[in-house]
């Protein structure tokens, strides 16, 4: 017989209690988070974790949906109290699924995952990069404050803001704006004496209509700042006076292997740039025509008193013997409309308005231009190989005098005036210096990049505003750079980038390998071998490489609870084997998701091949059908 609605006790008659443990509440909370689901794998797949961290999974409204979920099972158990037999299957399996619930929920708030840059011969590290942005501030009073930067859901803009309050002098912070991509722009500012010299300089071609502009810093290699690479060219700063040049010694004779490039344009065919890769130059000359009816044109190469013509399409990326010469002809790349971006030549559209191709010569022959080496400067067959380069030399008193390396017209010194152009050699180019700053020092300004092509290099960066009275200071900070703003009575320091989370254990890299293909240079794995220290003192080594992690402490219980650092081999740099990038994860919560896993699948079993467990089926009841009355007998009948 059912249990009536009066029977029950009265907790569970209370109208709340009922609407958490509706049946069509529990239907309409797993279709939210089946559909939620369904849209965070797209966005995934479609763009990155963090976009579907943002959108859903991380998103308050999916983990307070999943709290309602957790409560609409609980209250919907207690709803069957008194419980019997035929409930333990329900229940095991609604118990299942809120400690899954539980463990996600406490793996989000106090679990770990984030990354560890390491080099070889540093000290340990426990500076933990999680994928996250925060600005990080040095108020005046020395304490510093970290704001959280994630700008995927609701950039700021000008007209709105984030407002992220007052600082310790008063004044307010805020983040203006957020851009994709920053670019930086050194700018120094003059000083009185000290500081480093700079020079600032443009480069110009009429052939290509474009005009490049840098300021140089002397002898400011390691920040990079004492060069500029133009992609054909690199334009350098130091202190002092150029060396004289020698005469250079009697040319040699004999074969050698000669690998040359060649660097044609259309429109100025007497402009083209050599470059001599081995052995020397083989004196050609390529004439590259004005494509037609949506070809590429075709390119002439003229050694000695020979000709040859061939389609530039037809031979792109294709070694064509030269009949008749040693060498081989190989078109390496086209470009319909020519221009530099960013140091690199590129095409900015596909319509031919300005053709160039690159055309390489292989074979073995006598070099055209072939000298001894002279150990005081003298031009040799080594200099053959060094690519076009301009090294300005700016003494005490502030002249200026240069050294000119060109594939094509050679190499040559003198004194460069302000003001006074300098014919490179580089095809048209030419370079004039106009400022000048005996003392200066390094000051960057940044905005956000302008050219599409170099957005891929370059870090987001955020605007911040600091409202101090009536003056207003502005600053552009890009990822990972630390920048100073002029506020009273002590600057601002300010850091934007990956929110830093300091480890109770530390790491250091004692080993890194690269496992190579056999019979080739390409790398087949990477291994890691770190050395972990915690706070006590105690110290563990290991190794980690592709699906291999090395986890700390190393107990058994401890690595099925969850509570261990697990540390697996995330990156690496080709160019310096001496660093490793490692993985580190934490997950408090993995154990309860491993039960709740278990307990669902128990009670699931249970509810459908486990008949003790099922609800037990009420007998049918006969039909009460009534008893006919005895026929009445009649006098005399026969029986």
């Amino acid at each position: 017989m059912a249990t009536s609605s009066a029977s029950r006790p009265t907790w569970q008659r209370n109208s709340f209690f009922q609407f958490f443990a509706s049946v069509k509440l529990a239907v309409v909370l797993l279709a939210v988070i089946i559909v939620a689901s369904i849209a965070g794998t797209i966005w995934e797949s479609s763009f990155d974790a963090k976009v579907a961290r943002a959108y859903v999974y991380g998103a308050p409204w999916f983990n307070i949906w999943l709290m309602v979920l957790a409560t609409n099972l609980a209250v919907s158990a207690l709803s069957r109290w008194p419980w019997k037999q035929h409930h333990v299957a329900f229940l095991v399996t609604h118990l299942g699924i809120i400690t899954l619930l539980f463990g996600s929920l406490i793996g989000r708030i106090w679990g770990i995952e984030g990354t560890i840059t390491l080099f070889k011969g540093e000290p340990p590290s426990n500076r933990l990069l999680v994928d996250e942005r925060q600005l990080r501030v040095r108020d005046s009073d020395g304490v510093i404050k970290g704001y959280r930067a994630e700008f995927i859901n609701r950039p700021p803009t000008p007209q709105r803001p984030s407002d992220l309050g007052p600082l310790a002098s008063g004044a307010r912070l805020s983040i203006v704006e957020h851009a994709p991509a920053v670019e930086g722009k050194l700018n120094p500012k003059p000083l009185s004496e000290g500081g480093t010299p700079a020079v600032h300089f443009t480069v110009a071609t009429a052939m290509m209509g474009q005009k490049l502009e840098n300021w140089l810093l002397a002898d400011d290699d390691h920040e990079g700042h004492g060069t500029f690479n133009m992609g054909l060219a690199t334009v350098d700063l130091k202190r002092g006076t150029a060396p004289t040049i020698q005469p250079s010694g009697p040319p040699a004779a004999g074969e050698v292997d000669i690998e040359e490039s060649i660097f044609a344009f259309t429109k100025a065919p007497d402009q083209q740039v050599n470059r001599v890769a081995r052995g020397g130059s083989t004196g050609a000359k390529a004439v590259l025509s004005q494509p037609t009816e949506g070809n590429k044109g075709s390119v002439t190469l003229t050694i000695a008193d020979k000709n040859w013509t061939h389609d530039v399409a037809a031979n792109l990326g294709r070694d064509t013997p030269l009949e008749g010469s040693a060498f081989m002809m190989r078109v390496e790349t086209y470009w319909p409309d020519f221009r530099i971006e960013g140091g690199k030549p590129t095409s900015v559209s596909e319509q031919p308005n300005n053709p160039a191709v690159v055309v390489t010569l292989r074979g073995r022959g006598v070099p055209v231009a072939q000298s001894s080496s002279d150990p005081h400067g003298a031009p040799g067959a080594a200099e053959q190989t060094v690519p076009n380069r301009l090294t300005l030399f700016i003494a005490d008193d502030g002249a200026i005098t240069y050294d000119l390396t060109s594939r094509t017209a050679g190499r040559s010194t003198g004194k460069l005036d302000v003001n006074a152009p300098l014919p490179t050699g580089w095809a048209d180019w030419q370079l004039t210096i106009d400022r000048v700053m005996p003392h200066a020092e390094h000051f960057m300004e940044f905005a956000p990049a302008t050219t599409p092509s170099t957005t891929a290099n370059q870090p987001d960066g955020i605007r911040l505003r600091v409202q101090q009275g009536d003056e207003t200071i502005e600053q552009w900070v890009p990822s990972g750079w630390q920048v100073v703003m002029p506020t009273k009575p002590q600057p601002l320091q300010v850091t934007y980038g990956f929110r830093q989370q300091q480890l109770p254990i530390a790491l250091e890299l004692l080993d890194f390998e690269v496992q190579r293909n056999e019979g080739s240079d390409s790398p087949a794995g990477f291994k890691s071998t770190v050395r972990v220290t915690d706070r006590e003192g105690s110290t563990a080594t290991g190794q980690c490489w592709m699906n291999n992690p090395f986890s700390y402490p190393g107990q058994w219980w401890r690595t099925w609870s969850g509570l261990t650092y697990k540390m697996s081999q995330a990156s690496w740099n080709p160019e310096n084997l001496g660093q490793s990038t490692i993985q580190i994860l934490r997950d408090p919560g993995w154990l309860l998701k491993w039960v709740g896993s278990l307990l669902i699948c128990a009670g699931i079993y249970m509810l459908f091949y486990t008949k003790r467990f099922r609800r037990p089926t009420a007998p049918a009841k006969a039909a009460a059908v009534p008893k006919p009355a005895d026929e009445p007998q009649l006098v005399g009948a026969e029986k």
